[in-house]
């Protein structure tokens, strides 16, 4: 009996576009500012079936008055690596409807962390994902895990994972 085929190759490097564009875009002008800001200064080091890994030096804008890595970020960071690991086997961006994080230790200013997402099941539209983010010394920062759903066709993003927006026929208006 055969396993699952091989996700497409350009799967994997369409995540790790949207994850290096993403980073490299933290100046907040870019079309994805939301995803850019948690994510700037992000290096990919691997994407591919099921799994996004990056690191990233902790910048000042991320952090808190006691120079903490904002929790919130973390969050934010931690969504997006999720979203390219699944990106990296389905070909699609999913949005998260459960989400679950466990906080161990602060990250600080300057300090480098390892994010490492990974898909861990499928069930229909739904797919649950795990990531760990870790120090360099190996020292847990925090785990998350989420469930995200395609909340769209496939046909309806493009090959960035961006939504596509379907135009109206001439002469048609919305009622509301």
């Amino acid at each position: 009996m055969a396993g699952p085929s091989e996700p497409p190759a350009w799967m994997a490097a369409a995540a790790r576009r949207w994850l290096e564009d993403a980073g490299a875009k933290g100046d907040g002008t870019a079309d994805r500012a939301f995803n850019a800001l948690p994510l700037s200064g992000v290096t990919v080091e691997l994407a591919e079936r099921g799994r996004a890994l990056c690191t990233l030096r902790v910048p000042a804008h991320l952090t808190d008055e006691e120079g903490n890595w904002h929790a919130g970020a973390i969050a934010a960071a931690m969504d997006d690596v999720c979203a390219a690991a699944i990106m990296s086997v389905e070909g699609i961006i999913k949005v998260s409807v459960h989400y679950d994080i466990s906080y161990f230790a602060p990250a600080k200013l300057h300090e480098e962390v390892e994010m490492d997402g990974r898909v861990v099941e499928h069930k229909g539209r739904m797919t649950a994902v795990t990531v760990e983010i870790r120090k360099e010394s190996g020292q847990l920062v925090a785990i998350g895990r989420q469930w995200m759903t395609a909340s769209r066709p496939k046909g309806s993003q493009d090959a960035a994972g961006l939504w596509k927006i379907a135009s109206r026929p001439k002469g048609s208006h919305s009622k509301i």
